[in-house]
């Protein structure tokens, strides 16, 4: 079920002074990522801004994209949290939505140890949908071993892992100790999804495709066919795209492009502050090199 491109979603605010969700925005940019052939979507994750949303917002952008989709591609929801507590709320209410699996971040800042993270996980997973794992050390603080991947991937609704460790000899463990299993290694960094596909990686989560989809679907299908010349044609083209992406804290760039290329797309909340000058001049400058 999750495999190919799922843009992780941005969470478009309106320009008022409480930064209220732009839902209808929300319903456009959905629109226009399924017409353009995404195989997934994922509201709220850390492109979605999820911290910085109330419970009630974070419900309400699931239930959109739920309802936008309309069974089109899964809703692959963001449901993390560093509260065992909170994660199962945030997930109880995805599967009475109707969404299709979870995404769930390693709790962050509380670094559980290995027993901890196990029971944080299968908690989860025991409410009985689909859960995929999101190992992203450099924002939680800690990783995710590959010896703890596949004992969790054992687990029959633990179905998937989007790494964003950045490590390819660990990416390559896990596809390695999980490949007789069904079991879905997503790429969770646009720079690398060829080289995780041609390891036997699923897809990549992906923050670049909030603007530019039709690339890393290419990408995707030409792996898919063998054709791993024409792949790394694509991959170089945009890879200073996929660069571009994290001149700042993500999702600061992609906010700005999106608002840049006419989506929906509105403030940042604080903590995050809107793109600087200079970050705006040079995806001006990238998104001048493409059609």
């Amino acid at each position: 079920m999750f495999e190919g491109v799922f843009p992780a979603l941005i969470t478009p605010f309106q320009r008022n002074q409480g930064k209220n969700l732009d839902l209808d925005g929300l319903r456009s940019n959905i629109a226009h990522l399924v017409a353009s052939g995404v195989h997934g979507v994922v509201p709220c994750g850390s492109t979605g801004e999820s911290a910085t949303l109330s419970f009630a917002e974070h419900e309400q952008v699931v239930e959109v994209a739920i309802d936008e989709v309309n069974g089109k591609v899964p809703v692959l929801a963001g449901t993390g949290s560093n509260n065992t507590s909170e994660a199962l709320r945030f997930t109880r209410a995805a599967k009475d939505a109707g969404a299709d699996g979870v995404l769930v971040i390693s709790p962050y800042y509380n670094k559980p140890n290995r027993s901890g993270l196990v029971k944080h996980y299968t908690a989860i997973a025991d409410l009985d949908i689909p859960v995929v794992l999101y190992n992203v050390p450099g924002r939680t603080g800690q990783n995710i071993a590959p010896d703890i991947v596949a004992e969790l991937a054992q687990h029959p609704n633990i179905v998937g892992v989007k790494e964003a460790s950045g490590d390819i000899s660990q990416i390559s463990t896990i596809i390695e100790l999980t490949r007789d299993q069904d079991f879905s290694v997503i790429s969770g960094d646009d720079n690398l999804t060829l080289p995780i596909l041609s390891l036997g990686g699923k897809g990549v989560i992906s923050v670049a495709a909030n603007i530019f989809p039709r690339p890393l679907i290419e990408i995707y299908e030409l792996v898919k066919k063998g054709d791993y010349e024409a792949a790394r044609n694509i991959h170089f083209l945009y890879s200073s795209l996929f660069r571009a992406m994290f001149l700042e804290s993500n999702p600061i760039p992609v906010k700005k492009a999106a608002e840049l290329l006419g989506m929906a797309s509105g403030p940042l909340r604080l903590p995050l502050d809107e793109a600087s000058e200079q970050t705006t001049s040079k995806l001006k400058e990238v998104l001048s090199r493409y059609d």
